[in-house]
């Protein structure tokens, strides 16, 4: 068996839900009600480090490290993201000269 890292389990395992949903609920809050782009994609990563808090506490406290390479996985998806979403940005700001989500509906056709 591996060695259970203890410095994670002296800290209460609720301490981490608090916080990890305190984090994800600030990011579905920026979501909802920002309109730059800029600060939408960091709000979702936000909510998406929030939840790689929360699995990597979990699985430091079963022991295990299956957590923690689901943690390695969505930090890929999440790098993947922020590199379509800076892209679509660039070309939203070189069309319009704004990086306002609400001219989005203007693309309509």
């Amino acid at each position: 068996m591996g060695e259970v890292n203890t410095f994670m389990q002296s800290i209460p395992l609720e301490y981490f839900i608090i916080l990890s949903t305190v984090l994800f609920c600030l990011g579905v809050l920026g979501v909802l009600l920002r309109k730059n782009a800029i600060v939408i994609l960091g709000c979702v990563e936000l909510m998406l480090n929030s939840v790689n808090l929360l699995l990597a506490a979990f699985s430091a406290y079963n022991g295990n490290s299956d957590g923690q390479l689901l943690v390695f996985f969505i930090m890929v998806v999440a790098a993947a993201e922020v590199a379509v979403g800076l892209a679509i940005i660039a070309m939203l700001y070189r069309n319009t000269r704004s990086v306002d989500v609400s001219i989005f509906n203007k693309l309509r056709g």
